[in-house]
Order: C-alpha cells, then sequence, then structure tokens
C-alpha cells in the first residue's frame, strides 16, 4: 500500500466569511479557480445547489497525459462558514480527503486547505507522488492562491 500524503495551504483574503463561504462553497465555481489544463469539467446535475451532506458531485478531469478520467467526490460534512470536506468515491486516487477550513481574522477570512491522499499501485504511486503527483497538486493550489487573489485581492500588508 502506498503512502498517505498530507498537502496544506493557507491563504488570507480581504473579504468577509459570508462571502468566502458563498463562493468556495459552490461545486459550481469549481471550475473558475481550478488550471484549464486540468480540463475540469462539471457534469453533476446538482453542482449549482446549495452543499449539503451527502451531496455528489460528479466532473471530468485530465490529471495525466490528459486522458480524460471521471470523478465523484461527496460532500460529507458541512458546517456553515466553518469548513466542508469532500471525500473521492471514484476517481484517480485511492484516498482523497479535502478539508476546507473559514477563519475570520482582522479584516478578512483566512481559508486552509487540508488535503489527505493516497495513490493506487502500492510502491508504484510512492514513485508517481515523487516523480510528479505532489508538484502537480502543489501547481493546482498554487492557481488556486493566484485566482482567489484577482477575484478577492489580497489582503493589506501581503505583498
Amino acid at each position: 500500500m502506498s503512502s498517505v500524503y498530507k498537502l496544506t495551504k493557507v491563504q488570507t483574503l480581504p473579504v468577509s466569511i459570508s462571502e468566502a463561504w458563498e463562493f468556495f462553497s459552490s461545486p459550481a465555481n469549481l471550475p473558475k479557480i481550478t488550471p484549464p489544463g486540468l480540463g475540469l469539467m462539471m457534469t453533476s446535475s446538482r453542482a449549482n445547489e446549495k452543499m449539503y451532506p451527502g451531496q455528489i458531485i460528479e466532473y471530468t478531469v485530465k490529471p495525466v497525459f490528459g486522458i480524460k478520467q471521471y470523478w465523484m467526490t461527496e460532500i460529507t460534512h458541512v458546517e456553515h462558514e466553518k469548513y466542508f470536506i469532500d471525500e473521492q468515491r471514484v476517481g484517480p486516487y485511492a484516498l482523497w480527503h479535502h478539508q476546507h477550513h473559514f477563519k475570520k481574522v482582522g479584516n478578512g477570512v483566512e481559508m486552509t486547505d487540508e488535503i489527505h491522499y493516497r495513490l493506487p499501485l502500492w510502491f508504484l504511486g510512492d514513485i508517481a507522488n515523487s516523480l510528479f503527483v505532489k508538484s502537480q497538486l502543489a501547481q493546482i493550489f498554487d492557481y488556486r492562491f493566484t485566482k482567489a487573489e484577482m477575484l478577492f485581492g489580497k489582503m493589506k500588508g501581503e505583498v
């Protein structure tokens, strides 16, 4: 069995928790903050609904070599304006558990993404993680960070 890896990304934005929550908890906004090269396409008929525990969200994505894959996640937990969790049910990972946390800080909101993931194929998954998956995930969340700043601005004092 391959290892479980963790990626954490923290960002502060000059918006209210309500505004951040409204945007980031809407599955329909995911394509707006995902690198175009991943080819993310929402296929779920419920992507425009308000998020709720048990909600199934379906996509296609091209994570490796431009090969289209089906990805299904379930929203397992939601605490309004505090956090939500999505878990992969079908897709490219052996494990995908993504926590999204929101906390008021000063004149804005601190958002923390914490992802635990494991790749399939035992030790080959570990090799793939070292070669490209770890850096690809970091690039995806760096892209999200940049897009969020473009959409909402930077906190004062941040370069």
